[in-house]
């Protein structure tokens, strides 16, 4: 997988937290850019989930289960 340079503005403290923990747990180089990589992707996974969550929302839990059964049999 190919990686893209992304240009990004973040509060100056957030800045500075961020790379006193990197500084502190050994961070290496790239960490900084896998942390922000992380956080995208997990920010992301919320949201799906959220996403999920209302769309069945109007389902209730038993008809949830049997659909998640009915794929799995078949």
């Amino acid at each position: 997988m190919s990686n893209i340079r992304w240009s990004v503005v973040v509060p100056e403290d957030t800045d500075r937290a961020l790379r006193s923990y990197l500084a502190r747990t050994g961070g290496r180089k790239g960490d900084l850019s896998r942390f922000v990589g992380n956080a995208v992707v997990a920010r992301l996974f919320e949201l799906t989930v959220e996403d999920v969550k209302e769309r069945n929302r109007a389902q209730s839990q038993d008809e949830i289960i049997a659909a998640i059964e009915a794929a799995l049999a078949g």
